[in-house]
């Protein structure tokens, strides 16, 4: 087992962020004001925040982000700085919420990420975004969720996104080779599954894949690094271009909060992710 759940130290820290303890209250990010609670399905967990870039946009390069919460917390409104970054650097960026455990268990979760990503595939022109030029990225049990997505094609295309849409994925601190389920967090969202291994990103790493980007913190005590190290080594035997960077001394949450403005010193992912899409 290599999932170690720790459900109170990231969201405390995220909240932080939120009420600009870590991230100052900027004024508006010279990005504008996002585009909030646009609806992609019928339940309240069904809506998704855009946030554009300097000037608006036209054309402009999609990031579809996913946070974490161990699937059973989290909120899109949290995760604003991360809007605010990627929309910093010329993608119109997405963020979601997506329904929870235990009000859901596993594929739920997965399947309203795709529901979005099939919303933004045919909405996003409209807020300047290319539709064409799509990519996913996530952090801790999002890095999963969007590795899912980008690995295990029945989810697209069950939402009508054909698996070339997604250009690229990149994922930060994520669990994707975590069997048996052993823990409560996963007992909890994936307890009710009679095959655990099409739980496991690493199960879907074949061929056909698009772009993968791996980050994870060696410091890591949460989603250990060799999470990372087993699906890059699957990817790369399977052909699939990877890419590899590990943060020295970084722990789990700081991959991401390592794109809030006060604490991008901290290390290199914005740049590193931004250059991997190369968009």
């Amino acid at each position: 087992m290599t999932l170690v759940p720790s459900r109170r130290a990231v969201p405390a820290l995220l909240a932080g962020v939120a009420a600009g303890l870590v991230l100052p209250a900027a004024p508006a990010l010279a990005q504008g004001l996002p585009t909030r609670d646009v609806a992609f399905g019928p339940d309240p967990r069904q809506r998704l925040d855009i946030y554009l870039p300097r000037g608006g946009a036209s054309r402009r390069p999609v990031v579809f982000f996913i946070y974490g919460g161990s699937w059973s917390s989290g909120a899109k409104s949290t995760y604003g700085f991360v809007g605010e970054a990627f929309a910093g650097r010329g993608y119109v960026t997405v963020i979601a919420d997506y329904r929870l455990v235990p009000e859901v268990r596993f594929p739920t979760f997965i399947e309203d990420g795709a529901r979005a990503l099939a919303f933004v595939r045919g909405s996003i022109a409209r807020y300047g975004g290319d539709p064409g030029r799509l990519f996913l990225a996530g952090h801790s049990a999002g890095a999963y969720n969007a590795m899912m997505l980008a690995l295990d094609p029945r989810y697209l295309a069950r939402a009508g996104v054909p698996r070339q849409a997604v250009r690229a994925a990149a994922g930060l601190s994520g669990p994707y080779d975590f069997l048996p389920l052993e823990g409560r967090v996963t007992q909890a969202a994936f307890g009710n599954v009679r095959n655990p291994a099409e739980t496991q990103p690493i199960s879907f790493a074949r061929r056909g894949a698009p772009r993968i980007f791996l980050g994870t913190g060696t410091a890591d005590t949460t989603v250990l690094p060799r999470n990372t190290d087993a699906l890059a080594a699957r990817l790369g035997t399977a052909g699939v271009p990877v890419t590899v960077r590990k943060y020295e001394g970084v722990g789990h949450a700081g991959t991401v909060l390592a794109l809030a403005p006060l604490l991008r010193w901290s290390s290199s992912v914005l740049d590193d992710v931004t250059a991997f899409f190369g968009a």
